[in-house]
């Protein structure tokens, strides 16, 4: 029996955030292969610690002569990834921050089975959706997400100079026939600028943002407050604390309300399943959803590496469902070609468009012009129908 009445809780991380200065750096890279060549191969890695990134990883071009003339672009690649999300700290800066740039061709061996059409690796991929908001996501993920993404755009437009581009949300959400209705606990921490700030002080810069993104009635004079819990936070981004792509996974999903098959997204190319067929699951879930076949639905695909087609499908509707799970995985399997060419091919997914999903959510966000959340479409409604 579902639970109707609860509090559930999901937290995000800014763009600023260590993990996510590398997931931002590993897409910029793939996106500047993709852009050099459609069938780019990259699967990139970066930590990044004080006044240091390095970066490595397997990368390919089709020839590979010019793989050793565009790896000279890497530098420019990072230091521009890192002005633009704002770090020009002493211990963290742009301009002098050293880079070691460790990417080499990719390995053969794992070439060959993607050659072939085959899955880049095994693995398992999950895909989610609710309709508890307009976006079908869970809304504590989806709001944490809304209050720092707010808050980075009024930092780099300059109306609150002092906020540092280092920042996590977290939400507390009570439920109540399964609805979300109010907020019960709101935590944000940001760096700031000066050291005579105090959590006061940086309340009452947030507050009105955090108001502007949260719908109607959910903050009250109940809901507790934490911001800047621990006082002075002005020692952020990778000098306070060590980052490293994919080590948050959680964030970039569904904020623990889904399962997650255990791979990152950032810095991998669409041949990965990691990635492409977790987008995937998601836009079928989401299309599920959206064709009225059930309130909520979480779809499991699973993959072998250098086999094309996947091997299950499972649909869970949570008792949601207007017809058995079994017809859902029928029909998705009838509506979309889910082998990882099949995938790329449907969702477009060989253009450069990973970098703006390193922060803020991979899901969730409007479909845009070029291709961008290609998954979140929600044109695959009346196949769907059409084939239960």
């Amino acid at each position: 029996m579902a639970r109707h009445n609860y509090l559930f809780t999901s937290e995000s991380v800014s763009e600023g955030h260590p993990d996510k200065v590398c997931d931002r750096i590993s897409d910029a890279i793939l996106d500047a292969f993709l852009t050099e060549e459609a069938n780019a191969r990259v699967a990139c890695e970066t930590f990044a610690t004080t006044n240091c990134v390095v970066v490595g990883g397997e990368v390919g071009l089709t020839d590979k002569s010019r793989l050793a003339d565009f790896m000279g672009r890497i530098d420019g690649i990072v230091r521009d990834c890192v002005r633009d999300i704002g770090y020009e700290q002493d211990a963290f800066h742009w301009n002098t921050l050293k880079l070691h740039n460790m990417l080499h061709a990719q390995s053969a061996h794992i070439a060959q089975g993607v050659d072939r059409d085959g899955a880049g690796d095994q693995g398992i991929m999950f895909g989610y959706a609710v309709d508890e908001t307009p976006e079908f996501m869970p809304a504590p993920i989806l709001y944490s997400h809304a209050i720092l993404k707010r808050l980075a755009e009024v930092r780099k437009s300059g109306a609150e100079p002092t906020l540092g581009p280092d920042a996590k949300s977290q939400l507390t959400l009570r439920y109540e026939g399964g609805r979300p209705v109010a907020v019960t606990q709101l935590v944000l921490s940001t760096q700031h600028a000066d050291e005579s700030q105090t959590s006061d002080d940086i309340r009452a810069i947030v507050e009105p943002y955090i108001r502007e993104v949260l719908p109607a009635g959910w903050l009250s004079d109940e809901t507790e407050w934490h911001v800047n819990p621990t006082g002075t936070f002005v020692i952020g981004g990778p000098d306070g604390d060590a980052g490293l792509t994919g080590r948050k996974i959680i964030v970039d999903t569904y904020g623990g309300a889904a399962p997650h098959g255990g791979g990152a997204f950032s810095g991998k190319d669409p041949t990965k399943v990691d990635r492409s067929a977790a987008y995937a699951a998601r836009y079928l879930a989401k299309n599920v959803v959206a064709a009225g076949l059930a309130q909520k639905c979480t779809l499991q695909l699973s993959y072998a590496i250098g086999v094309a087609k996947p091997l299950s499908i499972y649909v869970d509707t949570h008792g949601t469902g207007q017809v058995h799970e079994t017809a859902i995985e029928n029909a998705v399997a009838q509506c979309m070609d889910l082998t990882p060419r099949g995938i790329r091919e449907h969702l477009e997914l060989t253009r450069p468009i990973y970098a703006r999903t390193a922060a803020y959510g991979h899901f969730g966000r409007a479909p845009e012009a070029d291709g961008g959340f290609s998954w979140e479409r929600t044109n695959l409604v009346g196949a769907l129908k059409k084939a239960v």
